[in-house]
């Protein structure tokens, strides 16, 4: 148990507690509960939203960053391909991408995150859902995107992007593009990823589950070479909201 924290600080909502290893069965269960019903929030509030793609990059930029300029651009542009734009919802990049889509008059979603410091969601959302848990957040991102774009960030842009090129190569999604944008930025990794390719950590193909480019319209050129053909991705096979369920559609303005 950690001495730092009171008795009374441990709940079973509490992820810091529950990641310290095996407690009583009941709040096990209780915390798996807990998480079923933060899925099921999320899929209430995403399941119409439609085809998106996520865009990743730092929360730290200001309004006057390059970055943030550029993920303006950036979320305008997937808008206007037909996708909704989908962020975790806070400042920076972030809010950039969701005021890109926001003012082209396109579809902006946020997944906001509840942290010590509280994060505040952006005010370019058409429709917005706060998670307790970064992984249940993590997971309906990715369930309903279908690209994946890195822009300039930190650690968390590394651990979704990462993710993302974990489950491709394993197989668990497949056809997905990755687009890291911000080739001076991102050179550093790319000299990473060449000395695991060199240590056998990782296969020269792997090179190929990514582009790497500072241009946005051969962005949007390879979203739509690998993500617009899928058939599903057509917005006359999204399911229809259910009025005795209480469901609504949110994003069309």
């Amino acid at each position: 148990m950690n001495k730092d924290v009171a008795p009374s600080d441990f709940k079973i909502n509490n992820e810091s507690y529950f990641l310290e290893g095996p407690h009583s069965r009941l709040k096990d269960f209780g915390f798996t509960l807990e998480i079923m019903f933060e899925f099921i929030k999320g899929f209430r509030t995403l399941h119409f939203a439609g085809p998106c793609v996520v865009v990743f990059g730092s929360a730290r930029f200001s309004t006057e960053h390059s970055v943030y300029k550029r993920a303006i651009e950036m979320g305008a542009a997937i808008s206007k391909l037909g996708f909704g734009v989908m962020t975790g919802g806070g400042p920076g990049v972030m809010e950039a991408a969701n005021k890109g889509a926001f003012e082209a008059g396109g579809i902006s979603i946020g997944c906001n995150i509840k942290l010590p410091h509280e994060q505040k969601e952006n005010p370019y959302l058409t429709r917005e859902v706060t998670f307790k848990h970064f992984f249940v957040r993590k997971v309906l991102m990715f369930k309903y995107s279908y690209a994946f774009v890195a822009m300039p960030g930190g650690l968390g842009t590394l651990d979704e992007l990462f993710e993302a090129l974990t489950l491709i190569q394993t197989g668990k999604i497949k056809g997905f593009p990755v687009i890291l944008f911000g080739k001076e930025y991102w050179s550093n990794l790319l000299m990473q990823l060449k000395t695991m390719e060199d240590n056998k950590a990782i296969d020269i193909k792997d090179f190929e589950l990514f582009l790497v480019t500072d241009d946005i319209e051969e962005t949007m050129n390879h979203i739509k070479r690998y993500a617009t053909d899928k058939p599903w991705l057509m917005r006359k096979n999204i399911p229809r909201p259910l009025k005795f369920l209480g469901e609504k559609v949110f994003f069309w303005r």
